[in-house]
């Protein structure tokens, strides 16, 4: 029977591991023994990875340079699995040349609704959503957090943090749009605003404002200081 990763101790499987201790924690060998996902009888997953590793002196770079027809003359290493390996190191090939994509900081109002527009322009629904800052007040992600009809979205302060926190987000932006064009808050947009703002104080995430969205304009809570 080959030696699968599901036949591992479960401390043992990369997967696992990954998902508990994050990417980092994994060595070179079991990220790829996720790729290959069994070794043969005699070796794991792991330790048929490791082989190929010493193969290359454990040099990713001379790795990446091995052909599909390389890879498969390790014992274990099918066509599958070799383009499996190839890919990924491709992948990451093309990932090295690509350009950080530059975060959208947020130092107004303004800056706020240019980053959330390409959102929420044109919906003839509403929906609610966060923008998620760290600390240099650059946007993390936009993040929907409730959709609704023409007349209202209710958004769940546990969803708005859920998410703030599971991106360890420092502050959040609270935006919602009108569809009908009329940016005037009403009472239920300000006790939401202040019900998530005083949530916002307790858990250290500060809610830095909350616009209402128009196609052609906003009005911003912070701006008109009834926030």
């Amino acid at each position: 029977m080959l030696n699968t990763i599901t036949s591992w101790a479960e401390e043992d499987r990369p997967r696992e591991k990954l998902i508990l201790k994050g990417k980092a924690a994994l060595s070179d060998a079991e990220l790829i023994a996720i790729l290959i996902g069994s070794g043969t009888r005699e070796l794991s997953a792991v330790d048929l990875s490791k082989l190929i590793l010493q193969s290359t002196k454990n040099n990713l770079n001379e790795l990446a340079k091995l052909s599909v027809n390389d890879l498969m003359k390790f014992k274990g290493i099918g066509d599958a699995k070799a383009i499996s390996i190839v890919a990924a190191l491709e992948l990451g090939r093309r990932r090295k040349e690509s350009d950080t994509l530059k975060k959208p900081r947020v130092t107004s109002s303004d800056d706020a609704y240019q980053a959330i527009r390409p959102y929420l322009m044109d919906l003839s629904h509403e929906q609610f959503w966060i923008l998620l800052l760290n600390r240099a007040n650059e946007v993390i992600r936009p993040m929907q957090i409730s959709t609704g009809g023409v007349a209202g979205t209710v958004a769940d302060p546990k969803m708005i943090f859920k998410s703030a926190i599971e991106y360890l987000a420092s502050a959040i932006i609270l935006v919602h749009n009108h569809p009908s064009g009329n940016l005037t808050p009403s009472q239920a947009d300000k006790d939401l605003t202040r019900k998530v703002k005083d949530a916002g104080k307790l858990l250290d995430i500060p809610v830095l404002d909350h616009l209402i969205f128009g196609d052609n304009g906003y009005f911003s809570f912070a701006d008109q200081g009834i926030f």
